[in-house]
């Protein structure tokens, strides 16, 4: 482990062009996709918690990114972590690392509206209830939500198994137009 960065007091301007540089930062990590569901963002996701910039006193940049994963032990979170550290890089970010912080815990009400449009297009229905709706994140029984089909928008749906593709996904079916679909659970 590197020793701590002292961190020093910025003049204006340089407070103002670390703002800059953070939020093309975000812009970056906007980029990358979930491995396990390409059409969404790790930042749409909600997974990116944090970004951190920081110099050390040899004038050198520090980037700090903060990662949640979308449940404890998820096999991607190592993939995602090497995607933004790589990504960082090639944009000329020369020191990264990446921090997982397990609580608060991730949930499904972190997903941004931009990443549930960018779900229902990939053809996987987003939640259909807020965490909060379902009375947190407790593993309480709840009756199957009415979800959408995201193939062709009828509500006469049926959950077909509480495991779909990934252990995030219940696998639904759409009693209209007949297609079976993943639905991303709230939790």
């Amino acid at each position: 482990m590197s020793p701590a960065i002292q961190a020093r007091p910025l003049p204006a301007q340089a407070e103002s062009d670390l703002e800059a540089l953070q939020a093309q930062i975000w812009h970056w990590l906007d980029q990358i996709a979930d491995p396990e569901i390409p059409a969404i963002s790790v930042v749409d996701l909600g997974i990116v918690r944090a970004v951190q910039l920081q110099h050390d006193p040899a004038q050198q940049m520090h980037c700090t990114v903060v990662i949640t994963p979308t449940y404890s032990g998820c096999p991607a979170m190592g993939v995602i972590a090497a995607d933004i550290v790589s990504t960082l890089q090639q944009h000329g970010v020369a020191q990264v690392s990446v921090r997982t912080q397990l609580a608060p815990a991730w949930n499904t009400d972190w997903m941004s509206e931009k990443g549930r449009r960018n779900l229902n297009h990939y053809g996987i229905a987003p939640p259909a209830q807020q965490v909060i709706d379902i009375g947190g994140i407790s593993p309480q029984r709840h009756a199957a939500p009415k979800v959408p089909c995201p193939h062709c928008g009828s509500t006469q749906t049926v959950c077909v198994s509480q495991f779909g593709s990934t252990s995030c996904k219940a696998l639904y079916q759409c009693k209209d137009c007949r297609e079976p679909f993943d639905y991303f659970k709230a939790h």
